[in-house]
C-alpha cells in the first residue's frame, strides 16, 4: 500500500500552503522542534533519518547538533516543501534530501543511527508497515524520537479556528480521527501496540504542554489560520466570500486574544513524544 494520497495533498494543497508561510511556521513550530531534539539527544558523528522534513528547519537544526563528522537525510514525500528545503540546506553539506514514501521506500538496512520525525509519521495509510520499513534503516540500538499532536480538545491551534469558523460557516463533516491526519497518533493506547508489532522496542510516551510561539499581531495569526488548518479547510469546503472569510479571521482573532500577553502570543499546545528503539 503507498501514500499516494498524502502525496497528491501535500504537493497540490497543504505543501504549497507550509512553503508560502515557511518562516511564520518555523517560529510557531519552534518549541515543538526544541523540544524533540533535546529529547532525541542526538551525538557528534551520528547519521540521522529526518522523517517528514518537510521544508528543512529540522534538517538544519538536527545537522549542527551531528556536527560535520554527522550526517542528516531528510525525507518528504512533496517536491514542494523539498525545493524549498534545498535552497534553504544549500550551505549544509552534511546533509541530504531525498523524496521518497518512507512507508515502502527500501533503505540500505542499518545505516542510520536515529530517526526523528517533527508531525512526520501520522500520514501513514499503513502506520505497522512504515515503521517495520523504518526499523530496517536503524542500525541495532538505534533510536526513534517522534513528535506528534495529542489530544485536539488539548491544542486550541487547532480549535480554536475550528470553532470560529464553525461560528460563522456551520459545521463541518465530522473526520475519522485514526485515519491519516494530525492527530492519527493522539492515542497512544492504539499506537504503541502497532509499534512494538514491529519489533521495536523500549517503547514510551510522554506527553508535553509547551507554548506555541506564533509571531504577529492577533491578525497576522488569524490570518495565518485561513491559510493553513482547519478554518482554511472550513473556508474551502463552504467556498466562503471574503466577508465570511474576514468575519472568521476576526472571531479566530478575538479566541486567540486570550493567549496574548507581555511576550505576544503564547499559545498552549499538548504534545506526544514516542520514544523507542531497534533491538540489537
Amino acid at each position: 500500500m503507498t501514500n499516494d494520497d498524502q502525496e497528491t495533498f501535500w504537493n497540490t494543497s497543504a505543501g504549497p500552503a507550509w512553503v508560502f508561510l515557511q518562516a511564520q511556521m518555523d517560529t510557531l513550530m519552534q518549541p515543538v522542534l526544541d523540544t524533540l531534539l533535546d529529547t532525541a539527544v542526538l551525538r557528534p558523528g551520528d547519521r540521522v533519518l529526518d522523517v517528514g522534513c518537510g521544508t528543512g528547519a529540522s534538517v538544519i537544526e538536527a545537522a549542527a547538533r551531528v556536527g560535520d563528522q554527522g550526517h542528516v537525510t531528510g525525507a518528504d514525500i512533496a517536491d514542494t516543501m523539498l525545493d524549498l528545503a534545498r535552497d534553504r540546506l544549500v550551505d549544509h553539506p552534511n546533509t541530504t534530501l531525498i523524496k521518497v514514501d518512507v512507508q515502502t521506500h527500501a533503505f540500505e538496512p542499518a545505516s542510520f543511527d536515529a530517526v526523528i520525525s517533527r508531525f512526520g509519521v501520522m500520514f501513514f495509510d499503513d502506520t505497522v508497515a512504515a515503521f517495520a520499513n523504518m526499523r530496517t534503516a536503524l542500525k541495532p540500538n538505534g533510536a526513534m524520537t517522534l513528535a506528534t499532536w495529542a489530544s485536539p480538545a488539548d491544542n486550541p491551534w487547532f480549535m480554536e479556528p475550528a470553532h470560529a469558523a464553525r461560528e460563522i460557516l456551520g459545521p463541518m463533516p465530522k473526520v475519522d480521527r485514526t485515519l491519516p491526519g494530525p492527530f492519527a497518533f493522539e492515542d497512544p493506547a492504539r499506537i504503541i501496540p502497532q509499534l512494538e508489532q514491529t519489533g521495536l522496542s523500549d517503547v514510551h510516551v510522554t506527553t508535553h504542554g509547551l507554548p506555541l510561539t506564533p509571531r504577529g499581531s492577533l491578525k497576522d495569526v488569524a490570518d495565518l489560520c485561513c491559510r493553513i488548518g482547519p478554518a482554511d479547510s472550513a473556508l474551502q469546503y463552504f467556498d466562503a466570500s471574503d466577508n465570511e472569510r474576514a468575519a472568521v479571521a476576526d472571531a479566530i482573532a478575538l479566541r486567540f486574544a486570550q493567549y496574548d500577553g507581555p511576550d505576544g502570543l503564547r499559545i498552549p499546545a499538548s504534545i506526544h513524544l514516542y520514544e523507542c528503539s531497534n533491538p540489537a
